[in-house]
């Protein structure tokens, strides 16, 4: 057979699953395929609940930790870095937030094994800043790490890697090798759980079919039309005027990001695009030093794309489960997809992890990932560009305040320019 790659595969399970979901629905009257391949998928949706905790603590633990020095010696445009990030990603959310409420692209599915009375429990009441700051604070790790309560494993693995940071030596250094040994081993335990993902999704694929009929793909088109939306819209209302505040040359900064802007959205990878990028905003005018630091900070803690792309997600789960919650829950949700979407950029499908934390969290059902999951491959390529970007931009900005950027650098060739 050849040798086809996990996005091709996965396409391919999505129209078999949607085949055989028709078949069950339309056609096999006397036969409940549903009912078979149901197990497949909640092997899938299972083996990702699993990645969850370790990942999120050895990453975050890492992310404090391992580079605590080197943001102490840049100090200043550490700091103004990391507060930018935190203001456009949390603009992120709320534009993903907005156009997910606006075109509602989950209502009208109908998920197999939903449990909606158990998610009320949680969503359905008015969160108060003294509950989020007790249900923060976990009494144990490892029953936090076993619930797989997000906030809690955030708030340990944030004091964890502060202590860690403050120690000198071998046992810093000992600590410190454990947790990125972890981090190396859920990345590679990440990629075998995601070799199985054509199965479980083919499955969930023919369980949400056989459920709802054809008419669920016009639910999951407009899911994707609605995220290509959101992110026009923020690329427009947020980067833009960002850019323009900060006295940025579009056109000399559109001609040396584009190149790794296409690379990003042709690959859907970040890292693919990031030798380049780094080397073309030298070029534009950028400090290296600025360069050096931003940009890989900045994917870990300013993926616009991909913190869009999970409050669109999120909420559609919910829709599809016919669930209603409250503006507080859904601020709630949304502190939640920002803190724990830090630190993790480098997982393969790190969206899909931190997603079914945030869902297991809220007591949404996870079987909206695997569904969401037939149409990723397309989404995957929008938000990643964007994180792009969306960190290109960040580099820029920062020189700017810094006073360092080079307005005399960067024209492009005049004939190129003409």
């Amino acid at each position: 057979m050849p040798k086809l790659s996990l996005t091709a595969w996965i396409i391919i399970a999505t129209v078999v699953g949607l085949v055989l979901g028709w078949l069950d629905h339309d056609v096999w009257l006397t036969f409940d395929l549903v009912t078979w391949v149901k197990p497949f998928s909640a092997i899938f949706l299972r083996m990702i609940k699993s990645i969850v905790a370790p990942l999120i603590f050895a990453s975050l633990v890492i992310g404090i930790a391992g580079h605590g020095e080197d943001i102490g010696k840049v100090g200043r445009l550490a700091w103004k870095s990391l507060l930018y990030f935190e203001v456009v990603t949390t603009l992120a959310l709320f534009v993903g937030l907005g156009a997910v409420h606006l075109m509602k692209p989950g209502v009208g599915i109908t998920l197999a094994n939903a449990d909606v009375a158990a998610a009320k429990d949680f969503t359905q009441y008015t969160p108060t800043l003294a509950g989020v700051l007790e249900h923060t604070v976990p009494a144990s790790f490892f029953e936090a790490a076993a619930k797989n309560e997000v906030l809690q494993i955030v708030f340990f693995a944030v004091l964890f890697g502060i202590g860690l940071a403050q120690l000198k030596g071998k046992p810093k250094e000992t600590m410190l090798n454990f947790c990125e040994s972890l981090a190396e081993v859920m990345f590679k335990f990440t990629g075998i759980v995601m070799k199985y993902a054509p199965i479980g999704i083919g499955a969930a694929v023919v369980v949400t079919v056989g459920t709802n009929g054809l008419g669920v793909l016009k639910n999951l088109g407009l899911l994707v039309l609605t995220l290509y939306g959101a992110l026009i819209v923020f690329i427009l209302a947020v980067l833009l005027p960002v850019a323009l505040i900060a006295k940025v040359p579009l056109r000399k900064f559109w001609y040396w990001v584009k190149q790794p802007y296409l690379i990003a959205f042709s690959t859907a990878s970040s890292e693919a695009a990031l030798p380049m990028a780094m080397q073309n905003l030298e070029k534009l005018g950028v400090p290296k030093r600025i360069v050096s630091f931003v940009l890989p900070t900045g994917y870990s803690f300013n993926l616009d794309g991909s913190t869009l792309y999970l409050a669109v997600a999120s909420i559609f789960v919910a829709q599809a489960a016919g669930i209603e919650l409250t503006f507080g829950t859904q601020i709630l949700m949304m502190l939640t997809l920002m803190l724990t979407s830090k630190g993790v950029a480098a997982v393969p499908r790190a969206s899909l992890v931190i997603l079914a934390g945030t869902l297991t969290q809220f007591g949404l059902p996870l079987e909206g990932i695997a569904v969401i999951l037939g149409v990723d491959a397309f989404m995957d390529m929008a938000r990643t560009s964007v994180n792009l970007l969306g960190n290109c931009l960040a580099s820029v900005v920062m020189a700017r305040w810094e006073g360092e950027f080079d307005d005399t650098a960067g024209e492009p060739p005049v004939a190129v320019a003409a």
